[in-house]
């Protein structure tokens, strides 16, 4: 499966928006992550859900890849626009009704995808591995950005890996924290083939996305 790379917007250059994300696109991005919080689930708020509107409206190239760490997630989907064409994570932890909320952004016509927390273990997402379209591998806690790789990720992706692999249908695995240079070929050894990435890789480089991202291509698919 091809590698995508999901570029995170909380390391953009916000205040030149459109221009970040189309030489983001130019140097080979398929994707903009946008971490949504609610301030209770997580400790932290980033990004409303009026910014992402705004996103929509300012005719950015590259879609949305869109993370909700929320309670009732399902709650945020219309001032979201959630529609065709977006990759949609909730986590496992935020709600007792996962397959609902799975039934609802299909609905939508959004791609599904359900997320686990570094302690929470794959075998909760066997139920629903048939209906959903991937599974987002959290490798550190949700909200600690630029924190180390939680002990025992690379086997929890193999694990997640093996599981998606018995699915009838083919299955997206992202990994999401600390995908640097040195973990992100082991992630994709164990299995990953979405990376979202920030300032441990590409966005170190300052702005110089086609030899950064041209690097991490042959990082993941070596």
């Amino acid at each position: 499966m091809n590698k995508i790379i999901s570029a995170s917007l909380m390391c953009a250059d916000l205040m030149n928006l459109q221009q970040d994300v189309t030489a983001l696109q130019q140097a080979g991005a398929q994707y903009i992550h946008f971490d949504f919080m609610d301030g209770q689930f997580v400790p932290n708020m980033t990004f409303g859900t009026a910014f992402l509107r705004a996103y929509r409206k300012i005719g950015a190239p590259l879609p949305l890849d869109i993370h909700i760490m929320a309670h009732c997630p399902q709650s945020y989907f219309d001032a979201m626009e959630i529609g065709k064409g977006d990759v949609v994570s909730f986590h496992y932890e935020t709600t007792p009704q996962p397959l609902a909320v799975i039934e609802l952004l299909k609905k939508r016509g959004a791609t599904a995808l359900l997320a686990i927390n570094p302690d929470t273990p794959v075998a909760v997402l066997e139920p629903f591995v048939e209906q959903i379209d991937g599974v987002v591998i959290m490798t550190v806690f949700p909200g600690d950005s630029g924190k180390p790789l939680v002990e025992g990720s690379f086997e929890k992706i193999a694990q997640a890996r093996q599981l998606l692999n018995r699915a009838t249908t083919p299955k997206i695995l992202e990994v999401d924290g600390c995908v640097s240079w040195v973990n992100a070929p082991i992630m994709s050894q164990m299995g990953a083939d979405w990376f979202v990435v920030g300032t441990s890789s590409v966005f170190e480089t300052k702005g110089n996305y086609p030899a950064a991202i041209a690097r991490f291509l042959r990082c993941v698919e070596q």
